[in-house]
Parts: C-alpha cells; structure tokens; sequence
C-alpha cells in the first residue's frame, strides 16, 4: 500500500514537463535587462504536496482516501485468512478421494484467482481515486497560489518538488517560500 506522500504525489512525466516549462520561462525571463527584471520581476516557491497536507479540507481528503484503503485491506485481509483455512485443509487432507482432493485443490485454485483479480480492481480503484483526488486539489493550490501570488505581486511561483519525486528547487533564499501563506488562503477558500 502507498504512503500519503505517494498519494498525492503527481506523476514524475508531470514534474519534468512543470521543470522544463519553468526552465524555458526563466531562461525567458533572464533575457532582459536586468532593470526591468529587478523591478518587475519577483519568484515565489510553493510545495503543493504541503498545501494538502497541512490545510483542513486536504487534510480530510487524505483522511478519506486513508479510510478508503484501510477498508479494501480489510477485506483483503479476511480473503487472506480465508485462503489460509483452505490451504491447511487440503494439506492435512489425508484420506479423502482423490475425486474430493482435486475438488479442494480446484475451490483453492479458483479462490487465489478470485483474490489475485480482487487486489488488481482494489489497487485500480484506489489509483483512480488517487489521481482523481491530486488532479482536485491541484486545481484548488492553483487558486490559492494565484491569489496570493497576485496579492504580492509574483511574476513566477515555481513548484517546490519534493524528494519522492523530483526536487525541482534545489536552492532557495529565506522568503521566498510561500508555502504556509498558500495554505492559508486554501483554507479561506476552501472549506
């Protein structure tokens, strides 16, 4: 099962693409005068992955997802501990026909089948509500980083990236984090 940081973890192919837009845009920007760009021109970095983790309505959502995930392992567990029963019985199975022998050995069979397609559909389902989940709160990060993007005056606010996927700003000066006035503004907006 994923941790929380790789469920909300967007996909690398993602990032490169966030990293090399952000490359072309900078290279851009670095073009003009320097006048111009020291006045005008003001970078901004977020961690989206810290906006949803640290704001109420992410941190519900997650929750969600969480319990969403605990429920199918539970089920899974039990189907676990029900193909354990019947591997034992056929193993200590002595005397039975072997008419009743392959009858167990095919109910088996047919049961570790049923649970291997049974994990494939959880895991599916669950890779869906993931990403349905990051595409959500992506969009709202957005909104809130806009806003207080505007409010400051940002040019640029480049996403953060993290260690689990790719550290898009290796460096950054103190201050240019935006990150906690983000989640601020995520809650003001989304509640």
């Amino acid at each position: 099962m994923q941790g929380v940081s790789d469920v909300i973890s967007p996909k690398t192919t993602t990032r490169t693409g966030t990293l090399f837009l952000t490359m072309f845009l900078i290279s851009i920007f670095c073009g003009l005068p320097q006048a111009f760009a020291a006045k005008n021109f003001k970078v901004g970095i977020v961690d989206p992955q810290a906006v949803i983790e640290k704001s109420k309505a992410g941190k519900r959502a997650l929750a969600t997802l969480k319990e969403h995930a605990t429920i199918r392992q539970k089920l899974l567990k039990s189907d676990e501990e029900e193909l354990k029963t019947l591997q034992e019985e056929l193993q200590n199975a002595k005397g039975l026909s072997e008419k009743e022998t392959t009858a167990k050995k095919g109910t088996f069979q047919r049961r570790v089948q049923e649970y291997q397609k049974r994990v494939q559909e959880f895991q599916q389902e669950l890779g869906v509500k993931q990403r349905d989940m990051i595409k959500e709160y992506m969009g709202k990060v957005e909104q809130a980083t806009k806003a207080v993007a505007d409010r400051h005056g940002f040019s640029l606010v480049i996403d953060k990236g993290s260690d689990s996927t790719l550290k898009i700003v290796l460096y950054s000066r103190k201050g240019l984090d935006i990150t906690n006035e983000v989640v601020k503004e995520f809650n003001k907006k989304f509640r």
